[in-house]
């Protein structure tokens, strides 16, 4: 694999994201970039009346790493690696996030789905990485 560009996050020249660390990153900026687009929607619904602070779902701040994690996953040849990779790391991080917010109940819809939404974008991450490239190097 050779580095495609020096920005970040680096990627190789197919543009696949060359390491855990950039995609963790890059995926938990975005996270942060989201949440707080939730919360300055939901307080400027709340200030207008149209429902009480915190009630957004904290979930949508999982827009931006998902589409981190699409053009990652485009960026990979088809094959049966990246796919059963995405369902696997969607599976887990869906689930692990889905364990989260429930715990987190009691809290605010926006704390509880931001708590899910966080776990989700760091499992997925640590499911994806490291999983497609095992699986593409024994396919392929």
């Amino acid at each position: 694999m050779t580095e495609q560009q020096s920005g970040f996050p680096r990627r190789d020249a197919d543009g696949r994201i060359l390491t855990l660390g950039d995609l963790l990153g890059v995926s938990l900026a975005g996270l942060v970039v989201g949440l707080l687009a939730v919360v300055l929607f939901d307080w400027a619904f709340a200030s207008f009346g149209a429902g009480e602070f915190g009630r957004a779902n904290g979930w949508l701040a999982v827009i931006l790493p998902a589409w981190l994690y699409w053009e990652d996953f485009r960026a990979w040849e088809f094959g049966a690696a990246r796919v059963v990779t995405a369902l696997v790391a969607g599976a887990v991080a869906v689930t692990a996030g889905l364990v989260v917010a429930g715990l987190a109940a009691g809290l605010p819809p926006l704390l509880s789905g931001a708590l899910g939404a966080a776990t989700f974008t760091v499992v997925y991450a640590v499911v994806w990485f490291p999983g497609v490239r095992w699986l593409a190097r024994r396919t392929g």
